[in-house]
């Protein structure tokens, strides 16, 4: 009978308790989940400038856009709210509900007078108007312009959240 080798090198079990392949393809997982995210900010950054532009106002103001159009390049509400989910999520994980969201809503967003999200678009702006009226979640999400990117701009977190399961 051969005996099967062990620890580094092996693909068998490692002193920390998991296999070399694992710790391998959590590396790659966490690599590939920052640059989801890096991207998606960095893919913001780079198009912020072009937001609500017609493609043809894009080609007369800039040709093909390579790199970043503005001076002082930086993202928009689609990075703070995907910021926002991700931290939710590494808040509450699985766990995660209808209240927590509310909530938090209500902490970081609804209830300053002033801040980041200043650029949400009229789907949260809606949502925050209702939230500030008492209306509750998920009452609080319905209005006239529900049909938005908003959802689009937080995809990227919970796909690197729930990625492999």
């Amino acid at each position: 009978m051969r005996r099967r080798r062990t620890g580094p090198g092996s693909g068998g079990p490692d002193p920390a308790g998991g296999t070399e392949g694992d710790a391998m393809d959590m590396a790659v997982g966490k690599d590939r989940a920052r640059g989801a995210l890096l991207g998606l900010a960095v893919g913001d950054a780079l198009g912020a400038a072009a937001e609500n532009l017609r493609p043809s106002e894009i080609r007369h103001r800039w040709g093909r856009i390579e790199g970043f159009v503005s001076e002082d390049p930086a993202g928009t509400d689609d990075t703070e709210y995907a910021i926002f989910s991700g931290l939710l999520l590494a808040r509450h994980g699985s766990a995660l509900t209808v209240s927590h969201v509310e909530r938090a809503w209500h902490h970081w967003i609804a209830d300053l007078d002033e801040g980041p999200f200043r650029g949400a678009g009229f789907s949260e702006r809606g949502t925050l108007e209702n939230l500030r009226r008492g209306l509750a979640a998920p009452i609080s999400a319905q209005h006239r312009h529900a049909w938005s990117d908003g959802l689009a701009m937080r995809a990227a977190p919970f796909g690197v959240f729930a990625a492999g399961r």
